[in-house]
């Protein structure tokens, strides 16, 4: 049974999935565009969302021991400085007014391109939503 299982394992273990959503995530926040499988992308929309979600509050944060919380929980997924500074310097404020407070969420886009040629595997286009 499956009950309380949240996440695909993608074929690896921990240490190697967790790693390449990771890079998966910072690719598409430093790009804003990627192609992966339709498996892989559903995984890091749901990691990058949630980093999102973070940068936002950290730029609505009125306290700046909570502003610096949030940039740490980032800090524990994203490693590149560059990519984590654009994301609090310009992806947190462009999606602030986007919902109300309470709602977070829906700033990626999946579309789905086809198969790969060598295996098949169907391929999506992730890229973050513009405002």
């Amino acid at each position: 049974m499956r009950h309380k299982v949240r996440s695909r394992t993608l074929g690896r273990q921990t240490g190697h999935r967790l790693a390449m959503l990771r890079n998966l995530a910072t690719s598409l926040l430093r790009h804003h565009r990627i192609t992966t499988t339709v498996t892989r992308a559903r995984e890091v929309s749901r990691m990058t969302e949630e980093l999102i979600t973070l940068a936002r509050k950290a730029h609505q944060a009125s306290d700046a021991s909570d502003r610096l919380a949030y940039k740490r929980r980032v800090f524990q997924v994203i490693h590149d400085r560059d990519v984590a500074q654009e994301l609090f310097d310009v992806l947190g404020p462009r999606y602030a007014d986007r919902h109300a407070a309470a709602k977070s969420g829906g700033y990626t886009r999946i579309l789905r391109v086809g198969s790969r040629k060598g295996d098949g595997a169907p391929m999506a286009l992730i890229e973050l939503v513009q405002d």
